[in-house]
């Protein structure tokens, strides 16, 4: 999975946000606002990753059990996918 070209991760007033940037300004109203534990696996995402992959990082950086990484990042997942920002690597 990788985060479709065209969104970007931006500091805003503290807080972490998505912006669409050229022709996807058009397609998608709006900003997403990511928590600390988002915006840590919007970056791996950038990199192109898989989900088993996604989990490990999250359990390790933020010493969480496997499972709750697993459904956190699930969840985190559906989302982009609900916004049709991911694609397929």
């Amino acid at each position: 999975m990788r985060i479709k070209s065209g969104y970007i991760l931006r500091k805003i007033a503290g807080s972490d946000m998505v912006v669409p940037v050229g022709s996807n300004i058009a397609d998608f109203n709006g900003i997403i606002s990511l928590n600390e534990s988002a915006a840590f696996l919007w970056r791996h995402l950038t990199e192109g990753v898989e989900l088993p992959h996604l989990v490990t990082v999250l359990a390790e950086e933020y010493n969480i059990s496997k499972e709750q990484a697993q459904v956190d990042t699930e969840n985190f997942i559906e989302g982009l996918q609900q916004a049709n920002i991911l694609m397929e690597v």
